[in-house]
């Protein structure tokens, strides 16, 4: 029986079915931004940058193009010229939603690479397989947590403008057809490329 214990999207393969290489870029969170940020929080770009070019992303939303999903935060902006004198907070999760600085992410934008995915409470059947569906964004009950964002089960259609195409049920001795189980998905309404309506 599969577990209540959501991660948001965490990579999972290539689009060609090899395993995820690590691959991901560099992307920046403004001092401003009032949204807290966890592992496997979905992104969509800002339509900005901090001061030396590098892109900013947002909080993603559901029925709208992401990016992609939060890998890594960085403890400080990787290219600063120095860091003599930088306390480093390796401890550092998650980004809390009142900052005190900027912060820079590793996300996964290749639309092409494939997630796993916690689907929520309702029971969701194979039949499923091949339509599309929003997440939902939620934060963990402990900061020190991965994101709690979860695929919407009530919102599965064939819709092309839905976050999630939902590509299967992973094959694991822990997780099994029914409710709170991982699910493979890809991102279907990708800020580079256009949603493709579900079957």
């Amino acid at each position: 029986m599969a577990s209540n214990s959501p991660f948001g999207l965490r990579p999972y393969k290539e689009g060609n079915g090899s395993p995820w290489c690590g691959e991901v870029n560099l992307y920046h969170i403004p001092s401003t931004d009032a949204t807290a940020y966890y592992v496997g929080h979905p992104v969509t770009l800002a339509g900005t940058g901090d001061a030396t070019g590098i892109p900013s992303v947002s909080i993603g939303v559901a029925g709208s193009a992401i990016l992609g999903a939060i890998v890594f935060i960085y403890p400080v902006k990787p290219i600063a010229p120095s860091l003599v004198g930088t306390t480093l907070a390796l401890e550092d999760t998650f980004i809390p939603a009142t900052k005190t600085r900027d912060y820079y992410v590793g996300v996964v934008d290749d639309p092409d690479v494939m997630y796993l995915i916690q689907s929520n409470a309702t029971s969701f059947a194979v039949t499923n397989i091949g339509l599309n569906a929003n997440f939902t964004v939620a934060a963990p009950s402990n900061n020190q947590q991965f994101s709690a964002t979860v695929i919407n089960t009530s919102s599965a259609a064939t819709a092309a403008t839905l976050n999630l195409k939902l590509l299967g049920i992973l094959q694991r001795e822990d997780n099994e057809v029914g409710e709170f189980n991982d699910w493979i998905v890809r991102i279907n309404n990708h800020q580079f490329r256009a949603g493709v309506a579900g079957v």
